[in-house]
């Protein structure tokens, strides 16, 4: 099997260099400036020449537009980046019979309610991020290709900017942090989710009738509070060495942490489909962040 990678050195990207390895050959390309090869979503009339030149036979978008609140003020790019580009390389995988995997997010629904949402729950973004993604998700449907959609949420791991990563860095630096603790969800590793899509992929080839739409999500919810507090004990308890200065984690509302973008309070996502369809059992967030925090910190 061929296999083009786009989002190469993304949080996602990078775990999926490592779990595609096994199923054939990654052709793994990334947006830089700096190289003549590099790909670019934003030019959208480039992606199907692209796979026309390598030929696939599975194409993995995990290149994204991600900055949430600066969207707000880039919706075209937003736009370009997240529901065109996708909508080009499903027409261009549909064309040659190969199959798409792109990734979504748990921004396409509105977060009311404390139900997790399955996926044929109504969606109804915040935002332009959660616009454009849901945008995306149609145009990749509408493409006619094989494909899987993927939604997940709250991504972290050992690289790249992501909020556990962020908690240790602010609790070496100040003694009073403020976190929101009315929105809840499930943090969810790149490495899960790197090893969940090689597992689909793996058993499309023998049960095709799976393509559609999915959610993934370590098991069990938190909210940011929560995760933060989790983070910070570990971190303490791995390196004990560090400069620790956080004494205090105070909770805070949505509304007391104003930003461009709404968030969606409820962000939990019912798996139960991905697991029954592809026999998986999907891990306890907690396992998930200790494993990333035990790669990210080392030992003293």
């Amino acid at each position: 099997m061929k296999i083009l990678l786009l989002g190469a050195n993304g949080q996602v990207g990078w775990e999926l260099r490592r779990s595609l390895a096994p199923l054939g050959e990654v052709l793994a390309f990334d947006r830089d400036p700096n190289d003549a090869g590099a790909v670019d979503l934003a030019r959208v009339d480039s992606l199907g020449p692209l796979v026309e030149r390598v030929a696939p036979d599975a194409i993995v978008n995990a290149a994204a537009y991600t900055a949430v609140d600066k969207a707000e003020s880039e919706p075209a790019l937003a736009h370009t980046i997240n529901a065109e580009a996708p909508g080009a390389l499903a027409r261009a995988a549909a064309a040659r019979g190969a199959l798409l995997l792109h990734y979504s997010t748990d921004y396409v629904f509105d977060g009311s309610g404390d139900s997790p949402r399955d996926e044929d729950a109504a969606t109804a973004p915040l935002s332009v991020y959660g616009r454009t993604k849901l945008a995306g998700e149609q145009a990749v449907r509408e493409s006619g290709a094989r494909h899987l959609i993927l939604r997940t949420s709250w991504v972290y791991a050992a690289r790249g900017a992501n909020f556990p990563r962020t908690m240790l860095r602010l609790a070496q630096e100040r003694e009073q942090l403020r976190v929101v603790a009315d929105q809840v969800g499930a943090p969810t590793g790149a490495e899960l989710l790197a090893d969940v899509s090689a597992h689909a992929i793996r058993a499309l080839a023998a049960q095709p009738m799976l393509t559609g739409t999915y959610h993934v999500a370590a098991a069990g919810e938190t909210s940011w509070h929560g995760l933060a507090r989790f983070v910070i004990e570990q971190g303490r308890e791995l390196r004990p060495d560090l400069p620790w200065k956080a004494q205090a984690i105070e909770p805070i509302a949505t509304t007391d942490y104003p930003t461009p973008a709404r968030r969606p309070l409820n962000s939990r996502l019912d798996t139960s489909r991905l697991r029954a369809s592809f026999g998986l059992r999907l891990p306890a967030w907690e396992a998930g962040v200790r494993r990333m925090l035990t790669e990210y910190l080392g030992t003293p």
